[in-house]
């Protein structure tokens, strides 16, 4: 956070390599990205191509994974990068996810050598882009009821599904496509060059408009048996990628949050009405001092859970807390100071509500605010109330 918000001293728990990478990222949001943003969401079009070649030259594509040109860095410095990312645009920190903590993420830690050896470079590299089909049309929350399916054809297996809302998937070399089986649901390695298999991009969105969003489409396409990821079996597999990324949105979101509240701090410094700056009305500092405490709050829960994680004894009700308040807190600030800015909150020449519309996606992508209050409802009470 900037000096001025940071109320209670949080870069004091942060190491030096933590501090450098933040910087980094902080850089490349200001220089790269934030110049960029008001076309790529009036347009809804983004060089992704050109972007994660530049995020993997930096290191920030699987930065907190090891080997394979991977960065190696810990969860904190992750963390905080997407924390910059996103406070660009959530669209920015989606794709940084989706490469690292999904496609990646799911290669490296289920994948055969050879998968390994075949894609992680590239893709830490930004040389290939990866995308993550578990979502589909019908079954977002309980993706145990999918109905994409893969059997087997002498040594082949034969693909035939669908996936929706797909981050990258129409842009990226491969995907990592998960199916129902004989054996349960097993994980695939798809090139999206494979026959059968389409990616048409998902239009008229109202938010992530700076993303890539599509819908996979798999008719008869035959892998060799080697696609298959071996070391992921049933929904364990594709529910551990998934929190990882739900870890990166715990800081991602407090970014979105910190760009809305600094935007609106200086807004309102320069706002005369009735003849002083709206930062002089009682309402307003109550306003502001209000946001800034959930701020502090939220990027302290955020360190904290990086330390455990850290430690490796981060607990899956433990990222659902951090999702469910840091993404609610988030985007109850970015709405408060859309009130602020009044008219000019919905101007795009404001980031107030585009960040606004992107919280709309993060509060229900990678586990609705309902599944995750059920996640620690669970862990409160030893009883599961999902069926």
């Amino acid at each position: 956070m900037g000096a001025s918000l940071d109320l209670v001293d949080v870069d004091s728990l942060l190491t030096g390599e933590e501090v450098d990478v933040r910087a980094a990222a902080r850089r490349f949001a200001d220089e790269r990205l934030r110049p960029a943003l008001p076309e790529w969401f009036e347009t809804a079009s983004i060089p992704a191509r050109e972007l994660a070649k530049e995020l993997g030259a930096l290191g920030f594509l699987g930065m907190h994974l090891t080997g394979y040109g991977c960065a190696g860095l810990g969860p904190v410095a992750y963390g905080l990068a997407c924390l910059e990312i996103e406070a660009a645009d959530s669209g920015m920190r989606s794709l940084v996810s989706v490469q690292g903590s999904l496609a990646m993420y799911a290669i490296w830690k289920y994948g055969s050598d050879e998968q390994k050896n075949e894609w992680l470079p590239r893709m830490s590299a930004g040389e290939a882009i990866g995308c993550f089909g578990l979502t589909e049309p019908d079954f977002g929350s309980n993706p145990a009821g999918m109905r994409t399916n893969a059997r087997r054809d002498g040594d082949d297996w034969v693909l035939n599904g669908s996936k929706m809302w797909i981050t990258n998937g129409s842009v990226a070399d491969v995907a990592v496509v998960w199916a129902r089986t004989d054996d349960g649901v097993r994980g695939f390695v798809v090139p999206t060059s494979t026959p059968g298999f389409t990616a048409p991009e998902i239009k008229q969105k109202m938010s992530l408009r700076a993303s890539v969003t599509s819908e996979l489409v798999l008719s008869d396409v035959r892998l060799p048996g080697s696609a298959l990821l071996p070391e992921a079996r049933g929904l364990s597999g594709p529910l551990g990628c998934l929190n990882e990324a739900r870890f990166g949105i715990i800081f991602g979101a407090m970014g979105a949050a910190r760009d809305c509240l600094e935007t609106t701090i200086a807004y309102a410094g320069e706002r005369i009405v009735f003849d002083k700056p709206l930062t002089a009305y009682q309402l307003t500092q109550a306003k502001l001092a209000d946001m800034a405490v959930e701020l502090n709050k939220g990027v302290l829960l955020a360190v904290h859970l990086g330390r455990l994680k850290e430690k490796g004894t981060l607990r899956p009700e433990q990222v659902s807390v951090g999702k469910l308040n840091n993404v609610r807190e988030a985007i109850a600030i970015a709405r408060e100071c859309r009130t602020i800015l009044a008219a000019n909150g919905i101007s795009g020449e404001y980031p107030i509500m585009r960040h606004a519309n992107n919280l709309e996606s993060v509060l229900t992508y990678e586990g609705t605010s309902e599944v995750h209050q059920l996640v620690i409802g669970q862990a409160l009470t030893g009883e599961s109330a999902f069926r």
